[in-house]
């Protein structure tokens, strides 16, 4: 009797178990279809166009002719620029205002929301909202001169000086995307048990220690996908340079636009497209081989 139960009952948990089994698939099947249709297979077509001419025929054609543009070297300059000054910056503005939301402090939460208000702020109108601060007649040289600490109002968006100019998108950005930043460092704030920091409290660890050696280890995956999000993001900044940098400050991004729009190359646009994807896995790369998790690293 034991034994005939035995036999038929993987038999029949199998049949009952046959339309559980393929529940996840069914489920994730439409988000699959999703990313087929207008990632993937818009991303094919871009690989095509990249290595093909005008007349359809495969090459480095575009390549070559991105490559030769005399605005791709200064803008490749620009985007990594922007990059290398705005994640560590917007990390510790991020991480701090973290700190701040997550604290026992009295209407620490409040602080949520005003941390969040640029994201309801496109990135187009937040780009004419530090136009209007940087200009020469703006509310900066306003604020300045009221004080005393100016003479004469400063040109802030000098394009005879691209440093300026660079200074100001990093500015606006750090000030519209950094909240996108907190929202993902505030998750693995509150993911950390309560267990670890009440230690620290016992053995007397200073805020230095306390974030050095409890913190930031136990918030290594969340700080690796803020870093990735953001490097990803970082590549896409165009609407921004477009209303502080106009035509005098290039990125790859509104090289990839002036390419389809101007030149009405697509060929072009897609090769400019492929470098920001390439220059953005490697970027992710990096960041990957920097902060592995503790199973990555075998511990």
């Amino acid at each position: 009797m034991t034994e005939a139960v035995r036999t038929t009952s993987p038999t029949t948990e199998r049949g009952r178990g046959g339309p559980r089994r393929w529940l996840p698939y069914l489920l994730l099947a439409p988000s699959v279809a999703y990313l087929l249709i207008f990632f993937a297979s818009p991303m094919i077509q871009a690989f095509g166009l990249a290595f093909t001419s005008t007349s359809g025929e495969w090459g480095l054609g575009s390549v070559r002719a991105m490559l030769g543009d005399d605005r791709f070297w200064p803008a490749l300059w620009t985007t990594l620029i922007l990059l290398v000054v705005l994640l560590p910056l917007q990390f510790a503005l991020a991480l701090a205002m973290s700190m701040v939301i997550t604290s026992r402090l009295r209407a620490s939460g409040f602080w949520l929301y005003v941390f969040l208000l640029p994201l309801g702020v496109s990135e187009l109108g937040a780009g004419i909202l530090w136009y209007s601060i940087f200009v020469e007649q703006g509310w900066l040289n306003t604020v300045l001169q009221s004080f005393g600490l100016i003479d004469r109002p400063v040109i802030w968006l000098d394009y005879r000086e691209p440093w300026r100019v660079v200074g100001t998108i990093v500015v606006a950005e750090a000030w519209r995307s950094t909240s996108l930043i907190v929202i993902i460092l505030v998750g693995g704030l509150r993911a950390i048990p309560r267990d670890y920091l009440e230690a620290a409290d016992v053995f007397h660890a200073g805020p230095w220690q306390r974030m050095r050696h409890v913190v930031l280890p136990m918030m290594r995956p969340t700080i690796r996908t803020a870093l990735i999000v953001r490097t990803v993001l970082a590549f896409e900044v165009f609407a921004t340079v477009v209303a502080l940098g106009g035509t005098g400050t290039d990125v790859l991004a509104t090289q990839a636009n002036r390419a389809y729009t101007e030149y009405q190359d697509a060929h072009l646009a897609s090769a400019y497209g492929l470098v920001i994807l390439v220059v953005s896995l490697v970027a992710v790369g990096i960041i990957l081989a920097a902060l592995p998790t503790r199973k990555e690293r075998g511990e």
